[in-house]
């Protein structure tokens, strides 16, 4: 069984599909892609019955690259790994960490398909399957892809549910969730432990134990403290996630508060109109200019000394 845990998984709780459905689906595959080929070649022979041998040689190769190798790689990529067979059995194609394939690795496994599946009548597909651990074909080796089995909600196994803490215990490991250095935890190991919360009441109890114990230690290494004694993993990823969000939302209200603040501060300043008083509006008197003062009279001449008498008055 492989479990799947990554930080750009897109499934979780799934284990690799082994031999036999593995098998039935490429069958399924192989019969649909066959019966499209012979009948489009017929519909065509019918529409062209006077195509030479060159032409029909052309156009055969044509059709089967076409439907043996060009579709199947096409409905692989936009499907996002399931082809009609895996559709059926409930399988799919995804990358070996975990993530969603893309193009390459559909054109990779779609070439070498042909060569191992086809051409080589699957003889090197079923012994490399047989000798992988995990089921890989030599198609899977190259492109670095895995086939999974899907797990259905509610598809047999008792569903595991996150299970509860003690009121007690809980309150106790508090101050250690508050004093937690989240800093060095990345977003893809978050992102893991959210996706597996989310589908904890879809996956079996003993892999939601195994997956739930990884990714409590993968946090406890990152933060450097250890999973309480005495509470399960699964609560513990939900108390730090918890704690996680509790943070972001304190960091937000702290933000807007900051904000509003410095809005506050650079507003428009708006004064109270002055105060005037009845005697400030009182009408001025008008002045008038002062009349123009005359010249004063200029002092008389003195007068001429008196005759015969020999003195001059004082000037």
């Amino acid at each position: 069984m492989s479990d799947l845990v990554t930080g750009e998984a897109v499934v979780l709780g799934l284990r690799a599909a082994k031999l036999p459905s593995r098998g039935l689906a490429v069958t399924l595959d192989l019969a649909v892609q066959v019966v499209g080929l012979v009948v489009t070649t017929l519909v065509l022979s019918l529409l062209a019955p006077d195509l030479d041998g060159a032409a029909v040689a052309a156009v055969t190769i044509g059709l089967t690259v076409l439907f043996l190798v060009a579709l199947p790689i096409m409905i692989e990529t936009f499907s996002r790994g399931r082809s009609l067979g895996k559709a059926a059995l409930g399988l799919r194609v995804v990358r070996s960490d975990g993530g969603p394939v893309r193009f390459r690795h559909s054109l990779v496994r779609g070439l070498v398909g042909f060569l191992e599946i086809i051409v080589l009548f699957g003889v090197p597909a079923v012994i490399c399957s047989v000798v992988s651990s995990e089921g890989k074909r030599l198609g899977d080796v190259f492109a670095g892809t895995l086939v999974v089995r899907e797990r259905v909600p509610g598809g047999g196994g008792a569903a595991a549910s996150l299970p509860p803490v003690n009121p007690q215990l809980l309150q106790a490991i508090g101050g250690e969730l508050v004093a937690l250095d989240l800093s060095a935890v990345p977003e893809p190991l978050w992102l893991a432990v959210r996706q597996f919360l989310g589908r904890i009441g879809e996956l079996d109890q003993a892999v939601a134990h195994r997956m739930s114990a990884r990714l409590a230690d993968d946090l406890a290494a990152r933060t450097g403290h250890p999973v309480p004694y005495g509470v399960h993993p699964a609560a513990y990823l939900g108390a730090v996630l918890t704690e996680r969000q509790r943070r972001e939302w304190t960091r937000a209200q702290g933000y807007a508060v900051q904000q509003q603040a410095q809005g506050r501060q650079y507003a428009p300043q708006h004064y109270a109109p002055q105060q005037y008083g009845p005697q400030q509006y009182a009408p001025q008197q008008p002045q008038h200019p002062a009349p123009p003062v005359a010249p004063a009279t200029p002092p008389a001449p003195p007068s001429p000394p008196a005759s015969g008498t020999g003195f001059a008055p004082p000037a």
